[in-house]
């Protein structure tokens, strides 16, 4: 009975902590709105009950998300890269890369919704057919395009930390793609193909490419984690608006 007690306590109190500092997270949203709501709208919040119940539902999946970050999907990564690594295939390591920055792009619940949002927007405004199954094909062509650029991305950033070339002239070579095909892209999609990079770098990719990236730093010789480990997410956001305005060249012209 002692250890079960003891038990229980050490999970009340590692719950409460984790609990608290998500409160903490979000105590700054609570506060803009509280102030808007009271002080310049001037007016108690519609639907108090649903509110207070829905931000205590955020709150919990706030933390049960973020201890799922630290006890799953950080480890995984860093272990597969480092698995990866230890191999010494370069065609395997380059390949989980694609692959992994591929497969979590297409099941970003941001990507999907903003795919979706695009696709009747676009029906709306006549540039495709109001039909469902158009709609759905537009919107299915906007996850593969923004995939495939976030899969590439990836490779390259996992290439860029094997050969150990600098970050800055990719970035800078990569968003002058950016500006050369906004010249060139349909006015329709360019801010689509803006907000595409946001979308991707969300819940779902930001952990596993992180921990992809770090995971090979610290594996491979000559590698800095803290310098070689990171950037991957910067490319994983900036392809994704070259690709996603080529799209809209197709589509739309």
């Amino acid at each position: 009975m002692t250890s079960r007690l003891f038990v229980f306590k050490t999970i009340s109190k590692f719950a409460a902590e984790k609990l608290w500092a998500s409160c903490m997270d979000l105590l700054p949203i609570v506060v803009v709105i509280a102030f808007f709501q009271l002080v310049v709208i001037r007016q108690p919040l519609p639907n108090f009950v649903e509110v207070a119940v829905g931000s205590l539902l955020v709150v919990v999946g706030l933390s049960l998300f973020v201890q799922g970050l630290e006890m799953a999907l950080f480890p995984i990564g860093e272990s597969l890269a480092q698995a990866l690594a230890r191999k010494g295939s370069l065609l395997w390591i380059l390949l989980f890369s694609f692959l992994l920055g591929f497969s979590t792009t297409i099941a970003e619940p941001a990507l999907i919704a903003i795919a979706r949002e695009s696709g009747e927007i676009a029906a709306k405004s006549g540039l495709i057919s109001a039909e469902e199954a158009v709609i759905a094909s537009y919107a299915l062509g906007l996850r593969i395009s923004v995939a495939l650029s976030v899969g590439i991305a990836i490779l390259i950033g996992t290439l860029r930390i094997i050969r150990g070339w600098p970050i800055h002239y990719l970035i800078i070579g990569g968003y002058v793609m950016v500006m050369v095909m906004t010249m060139f892209a349909p006015a329709e999609i360019i801010g689509i193909a803006y907000d595409a990079g946001g979308v991707t770098t969300s819940t779902v990719t930001v952990p596993l490419v992180a921990a992809l990236g770090v995971g090979l730093a610290s594996i491979i010789r000559g590698r800095n984690p803290l310098v070689d480990g990171f950037g991957l997410i910067a490319f994983a956001s900036l392809l994704p608006m070259v690709f996603v305005m080529g799209y809209g060249i197709l589509i739309f012209k």
